[in-house]
């Protein structure tokens, strides 16, 4: 079905259409056209997730896939940032917990392939966009905040992304047409239907309704009411005339997309949260770097401020370098006066997760640097580090939907800034601390004592008890017919 000239029963403007048809020739010419093509695929172990969240990782084969289609789900996902990674791990998660095989399919790790091909050349212009954007004044308000607040609202853009995802559909040969299909970004999951899928749940990201992450003939799901309602009549997705509304059941509410292992979990981290402010214990941060590596100027202005609370023991400070060690490098120049302090765990997932779990019940000092070249390892060290910090420091990606308090710094992009409207109103985090006042101005009131921080836990407790924090199990219910 042509899923470019019509979307939604909304018809594309002709110059719009000419355009998607045009860039999707030029795409084809320069990185390839798997429309016709069959890749084997295979199931491989899976670093540092593979074990506790049960996951197989889907990579190249000579003979085709064997699974049992009864209890499999594809996680469709692509590496771009963290923040997709990082869905797809929740979603896994909720499967596992389901007593499900979740398969990882990325499609920017197949060498060599049309998906992989154009999607790291998307990737490598978004990120550099992203670190452009903290480093000049004029070319975020011009060019990054527009083009992530309007330019991928359009439903012009999904209409091209429609045609581009077409050249993707060879590594899809393999899958049974029925099988459960959860997909962390519209392009794998635009990619299922045009591969003939027909079980597909396109879980979308963020609080921003944009059309770039619409795939029509997918159920799509949400984190909040919110983003339910704008999907649901494409809210200024064309400004020039009325849209047709998602039809009927095609949008769905779910809630935030947390893992398992975190859900379960909520009461006794918050409980241990509350027993170290009660006992005097150092406050713990959790300091996290994005897929980007953008806001090491913020980084280094947050560690210089904790630095004499953590000399006095009287704070802690995980800092996750995710794979930017380079971003430390960086860092580390600008803070000469931390050699004391440091402790630094590099490239050992065994060594980070015996450090979270031994973290949970027993005293931190000092300054923890975590890093992992291995991008399973990398995204979810953050998890387990999670669940023993106070506070995790962030800015309002896909972390701002998570149950720990949390301080939101600026944002990468304007799409981010309704992510921390969203922990804000809930309460489990603070608003978008966009200045450095404002960011100094957090981190003091936090440190003096554990009103905020109370607070915060609190909204947890009562966010959790309303279901708020399952929706990855909602989606994946969806995706298994149970939902």
């Amino acid at each position: 079905m042509e899923r470019s000239r019509f979307i939604f029963e909304n018809e594309m403007w002709r110059r719009d259409y000419s355009k998607a048809v045009k860039n999707q020739k030029k795409l084809a010419k320069k990185h390839g056209d798997d429309r016709d093509k069959v890749y084997h695929l295979k199931a491989a172990d899976t670093p540092a997730i593979g074990e506790s969240l049960g996951v197989k990782n889907l990579v190249m084969s000579e003979t085709p896939l064997e699974l049992d289609a009864d209890r499999s789900v594809i996680i469709g996902n692509i590496r771009m940032g963290f923040g997709h990674y990082r869905i797809s791990m929740a979603l896994a998660s909720a499967a596992h917990s389901m007593g499900y095989t979740p398969y990882w399919l990325d499609l920017n790790s197949f060498k060599g392939t049309a998906a992989t091909n154009i999607i790291s050349a998307q990737n490598d212009l978004y990120s550099l966009g992203s670190r452009i954007s903290q480093r000049s004044f004029l070319f975020n308000k011009l060019v990054w905040e527009p083009v992530n607040t309007e330019l991928f609202r359009r439903l012009a853009y999904n209409c091209s992304d429609q045609k581009m995802t077409e050249l993707m559909t060879g590594l899809y040969a393999d899958l049974p047409k029925d099988i459960p299909f959860v997909a962390a970004h519209a392009w794998p999951a635009q990619a299922a239907i045009h591969a003939g899928l027909t079980n597909v749940v396109n879980a979308i990201p963020d609080n921003w309704p944009m059309a770039l992450h619409l795939s029509e003939g997918a159920v799509h799901t949400v984190q909040t009411q919110s983003a339910y309602m704008g999907y649901k009549v494409l809210r200024g997705m064309d400004k020039k005339r009325l849209l047709q509304p998602m039809p009927e059941g095609s949008v769905k509410y779910t809630g935030h997309y947390i893992d398992h292992e975190l859900v379960a979990n909520i009461a006794p981290d918050n409980e241990r949260r509350r027993a170290r402010a009660v006992s005097g214990g150092a406050k713990r941060y959790l300091l996290t770097i994005g897929g980007a590596g953008a806001q090491q100027e913020i980084f280094v202005s947050i560690i210089r401020q904790l630095i004499p609370a953590v000399k006095q023991q009287k704070a802690a400070l995980f800092v996750n370098l995710g794979d930017h060690k380079d971003a430390w490098e960086n860092i580390r120049k600008q803070l000469p006066d931390i050699s004391g302090l440091l402790h630094e765990h590099y490239d050992s997932f065994p060594e980070t997760s015996e450090f979270a779990a031994h973290a949970l019940d027993n005293e931190v000092e000092g300054i923890h640097i975590f890093f992992h070249s291995d991008i399973f390892a990398a995204v979810y060290s953050t998890n387990l580090l999670m669940r023993a910090c106070d506070v995790l420091i962030t800015k309002p990606s896909e972390l701002a939907f998570y149950p720990v308090p949390k301080l939101m710094i600026k944002r990468v992009g304007g799409h981010e800034a309704w992510g921390a409207i969203r922990a804000a109103e809930i309460g489990d985090g603070t608003f978008e601390c966009d200045t450095p006042r404002e960011i100094t101005t957090m981190l003091k009131a936090l440190q003096k004592n554990d009103e905020l921080t109370g607070f915060m836990r609190d909204n947890i407790a009562a966010a959790n008890k309303a279901g708020i924090y399952n929706g990855a199990y909602k989606a994946v219910r969806l995706a298994i017919r149970k939902g």
